[in-house]
């Protein structure tokens, strides 16, 4: 063999080495194309499965209808109120909303109450739902006061609710800083304690604890079958009490109601809280707003603390020191909690989803 032809041996070898990565290489990126168009398939299968309706930017609103429409299907517990401008109200752009089930087939969504509905499935609405449209199941009722929720299982897209993990949180009372720190005034308090209570049941954990209580601080007790306490004096009387004991009727996490917020906090009475732990409030409160029964061992000892508190000025004001740079809010209009729906419903990071469980979830 000459010296000619073991030079073009030598140059055939690595030619062939070049095709033969070439045709690995390709191999590889096809391999690598098709697993992803599989599981990119598999995915989106998954997620069709998961979501019923169409996404969130997906709705289909005709060009001569530019506002959000929403359906209430019921008026809360039967209670009419005047549909006020989202606008006036949130400083949000509108939305079109009506109790006229006439609107069903164009409403993009439908907000139902859960106490009005929640007798028999036939409450909810029937025919066939627009595939644009939601529903949102919303309830500011305590489990323990919302009868049959497996019915809403399967049913809704959205959850509007006082608990802070639902999609639209709408919460019955809350605390908005102020732009800058304002004297704090006590009104003169010239009683103890106080508890104003409509539904007295002797078997609640509430009222039995509060039966223990009374044997060792005197307490004043406002509402059916007690002392008259007409609602346009409410603040004006509980503000003469040092406490006020915003005990829930039923505890479950979140469920911090107008007892607090209202009642106890608007009034400038120091709540003495009986519901979720400790933790559950400072959510929402600072620690030094409230005191809780769970922090002491026994009814008496409460007491004791509570006595104490009356005959020391300077602790018992600094229950009030958090008021310096916080105001606490009580939304009790109806409209602002439909408005935060359409607040809600507008942004764009919102995911509408077919919430599969709902009875286990709300517990």
């Amino acid at each position: 063999m000459g010296p000619a032809m073991d030079s073009s041996r030598q140059t055939k070898i690595p030619s062939c080495r070049k095709l033969l990565l070439l045709v690995i290489f390709q191999i590889i990126i096809s391999t690598v194309f098709f697993v992803n168009i599989r599981n990119f398939r598999s995915a989106d299968s998954t997620l069709l499965h998961s979501y019923k309706l169409l996404p969130a930017n997906y709705a289909v609103i005709e060009k001569d209808t530019p506002k959000l429409i929403i359906l209430l299907w019921t008026w809360p517990f039967g209670v009419r109120f005047t549909i006020k401008k989202c606008s006036q109200i949130l400083g949000i752009p509108d939305c079109h909303m009506t109790a006229d089930r006439s609107w069903y087939h164009k409403a993009h969504v439908v907000i139902i109450h859960h106490r009005d509905v929640c007798s028999s499935p036939g409450q909810l609405p029937h025919g066939p739902r627009p595939p644009f449209q939601r529903w949102i199941w919303f309830n500011l009722e305590s489990p323990s006061n919302s009868p049959n929720l497996v019915f809403m299982d399967n049913q809704f897209n959205l959850t509007m609710s006082y608990r802070r993990d639902s999609d639209i949180f709408t919460p019955y009372g809350w605390l908005e800083l102020l732009t800058k720190p304002q004297n704090v005034t006590i009104p003169p308090k010239s009683k103890l304690v106080a508890w104003v209570i409509s539904n007295w049941n002797p078997a609640s954990h509430r009222v039995k604890y509060y039966e223990e209580l009374k044997k060792y601080i005197p307490v004043d007790v406002y509402g059916r079958g007690h002392l008259p306490l007409p609602w346009d004096q409410h603040l004006t009387t509980l503000s003469q009490y040092k406490f006020y004991l915003a005990f829930e009727n039923s505890i479950h996490e979140d469920y911090i109601t107008e007892k607090l917020w209202t009642i106890s906090l608007l009034s400038q009475a120091v709540p003495v809280v009986c519901g979720p732990p400790r933790k559950n409030y400072e959510r929402y409160l600072p620690p030094d707003a409230f005191i809780h029964i769970d922090d002491f061992p026994t009814a008496k000892v409460l007491a004791n603390f509570l006595k104490e508190l009356d005959k020391d000025a300077t602790r018992y004001q600094s229950y009030f020191q958090w008021r310096m740079w916080l105001k606490p809010i009580r939304d009790i209009s109806w409209i602002n909690h439909y408005c935060k729906a359409c607040q809600a419903l507008q942004a764009t990071s919102i995911q509408f989803k077919t919430v599969p469980e709902l009875s286990k979830w709300f517990k």
